[in-house]
């Protein structure tokens, strides 16, 4: 790549925000890691990321949609893709399945962990389309 795309990766569990991060950084991208809720709001007021990969659930059950929401206020042509554990622990599936319910979750995507490393480079292509 010669013209590196900013990533945000969010996660409040240090070993994932590790994976995502390696996983990306090795497609060439600049990797901006954050832990946390907080942290991802301050690097959004230093950087415009080209990409923002989020957990889901971090300090707060709705961490992610809220930290989903101020990206999109602030960088609305920035895609967005969701990560979660959440089905897999509860059941419940977080995957817009109606304009309404997609109008609220704000995401481009949303990916159940744990997601596949060829999965993730794929669909950060696509939403960059790269």
């Amino acid at each position: 790549m010669t013209d590196k795309k900013n990533v945000l990766v969010v996660d409040d569990d240090i070993d994932l925000l590790e994976q995502v991060s390696f996983v990306l950084a090795s497609e060439g991208y600049h990797v901006i890691r954050a832990q946390g809720q907080k942290e991802g709001e301050e690097a959004l007021l230093t950087t415009i990321p080209d990409l923002a990969v989020l957990d889901l659930m971090m300090e707060n059950m709705d961490s992610g949609f809220v930290l989903c929401h101020h990206v999109k206020r602030l960088y609305p042509e920035t895609p967005v893709i969701l990560l979660t554990a959440v089905k897999a622990a509860t059941g419940l599936d977080f995957h817009p399945q109606s304009d309404e319910a997609a109008s609220w979750v704000k995401a481009d995507l949303v990916l159940d962990k744990p997601v596949r490393p060829e999965q993730l480079r794929a669909e950060a292509r696509r939403l960059m389309k790269l």
